[in-house]
């Protein structure tokens, strides 16, 4: 089951309302002592429904849970869709400036702030989760993907484990290296990092940054699975099927 219903984000947008999803397993409704860890996604309009997909193809995260009857709540908020790059804005951690952009002063720390002091604090009142990190995820693609990087290593006392698909660790790659050196981390720390082998080119020496991500991020002892996707590209349709991959990572039990 999806719930929807709208938020707003003040720190961000004032009082422009957006839609915010929640799934919930079929278990909730018949084991009523029954508490859930929660996976947080960014581009929540791209998760659950074709329809409300930017592009018309979710991640399909539906039928996926209710197929694996996995029992986890997910958690979701859409992106800004401002055509001032409002998306890049409050998805990316730092500002930079790029030449056909200009200068992008990044949100990231607004969003990610309305995320664990008021988006989650919301969801722990209203539904049955296991609110502690041990029990709390994040995850996201793209831009999305560098925000999950970026909340497992600013906002580790919140996230124990991170998936992190195609991320944008293309530019303003210094700020990202030094984030993770810099980085206060929890030992039982674990991501999940990939990229598509057909959209390596699209940035140039993508292979040779992503390598040195991972490198760096296992020189931090941060548990990673990391993988080079065969015929993976940059799309819903894409990530779609790395879903068993990244959740068996933030649902493995020793």
């Amino acid at each position: 089951m999806v719930i929807k219903w709208k938020v707003t984000l003040p720190e961000l947008t004032g009082n422009e309302e957006r839609t915010a999803y929640l799934y919930l397993p079929e278990s909730y409704n018949y084991e009523p002592y029954k508490r859930y860890p929660v996976l947080y996604m960014f581009d929540g309009h791209n998760v659950f429904f074709d329809s409300d997909a930017t592009y018309g193809k979710c991640w399909g995260m539906k039928e996926y849970m209710d197929y694996t009857n996995t029992q986890l709540i997910i958690a979701a908020v859409e992106c800004n869709h401002s055509p001032d790059n409002g998306r890049l804005r409050e998805y990316s951690p730092y500002s930079f400036v790029d030449p056909k952009l200009g200068t992008i002063e990044g949100y990231g720390k607004r969003t990610m702030d309305w995320m664990v002091h008021t988006f989650k604090k919301d969801i722990d009142s209203r539904f049955r989760t296991l609110p502690d990190r041990e029990h709390t995820f994040i995850a996201g693609s793209s831009m999305g993907g560098l925000m999950s990087l970026y909340a497992i290593l600013e906002y580790n006392p919140y996230f124990s484990r991170a998936a992190a698909l195609s991320p944008s660790i293309w530019f303003a790659t210094d700020k990202l290296k030094n984030m993770i050196e810099y980085a206060k981390l929890q030992p039982d720390t674990i991501v999940y990092m990939d990229y598509g082998s057909r959209e390596l080119h699209h940035h140039v020496n993508m292979a040779s940054q992503f390598a040195s991500v991972t490198a760096q991020l296992l020189e931090r002892n941060i548990m990673l699975e990391s993988r080079i996707v065969p015929g993976g590209n940059h799309c819903e349709a894409s990530w779609e099927k790395q879903i068993p991959f990244f959740m068996n990572t933030l649902m493995y039990q020793p």
